[in-house]
């Protein structure tokens, strides 16, 4: 779990930084960098989808993801838990559910989520996970610069998602082939072109509802690639 815990720790760094740094920044400043954050959010969402080596199995767990989400209802149950816990700590932020949300979805989707966990769980030096602690670590100055709180609480749910791939590592390191991660890795960049959209304000998305793609799209990679 070395990894993770450096990841967590990484985030709630940079977060309390990027708060540090909001709060003394002009409004049109955190204006612009909010908006180069959906756009290096779609940057990134884009390069994980060229990944894909058959877009027809991202397809397939997106829209069968979204059907099982929206019938779950992920995004208003993500939403009013956000707004419990915004309540409860009497937190005055009006970004805090985006922040949470967007954040949630960037730290989660990726191959180095996955492949660092299992790394991890395997008793082997956690590169992936520490090199990716990096990268969020930057992306969570930005992040809760212009979104508020809501990015640093995203460190639960990605230390719930990290740690059960790590502590189950060595029954999902046969299942989870480079092929099936690929795919996986593919829908979590579709997901990443919505989280841009919404925070550039173009559409409004409930990306939260897509997540059950990111299982159903390696499921189908692993039954038929």
């Amino acid at each position: 779990m070395t990894g993770t815990i450096v990841n967590i720790a990484a985030v709630v760094v940079g977060s309390c930084i990027g708060l540090l740094a909001g709060r003394r920044m002009p409004e049109r400043f955190m204006n612009i960098m909010f908006q180069g954050v959906g756009l290096v959010t779609i940057g990134i969402g884009v390069s994980m989808i060229l990944e894909s080596k058959n877009l027809i199995v991202s397809v397939v767990g997106i829209l069968f993801g979204a059907v099982i989400g929206e019938l779950i209802g992920l995004e208003k149950h993500l939403d009013s838990m956000a707004s419990k816990l915004k309540r409860r700590l009497r937190f005055r932020s009006e970004r805090f559910n985006e922040g949470f949300m967007t954040a949630t979805v960037l730290f989660c989707v990726g191959s180095m989520a996955i492949l660092g966990s299992i790394e991890d769980g395997l008793g082997q030096f956690p590169r992936l996970l520490y090199t990716k602690s990096l990268m969020d670590g930057i992306s969570s100055v930005a992040l809760s610069s212009t979104m508020g709180l809501g990015a640093i609480f995203s460190v639960i749910p990605m230390g719930i998602y990290q740690g059960l791939i790590t502590l189950f590592a060595g029954s999902i390191s046969g299942i989870l082939s480079p092929t099936v991660v690929t795919e996986m890795t593919a829908v979590g960049g579709l997901m990443l072109l919505g989280i841009g959209f919404n925070v550039l304000k173009i559409t409004k998305i409930p990306v939260i509802n897509f997540l059950p793609g990111l299982f159903i799209a390696p499921l189908v990679a692993w039954l038929f690639l």
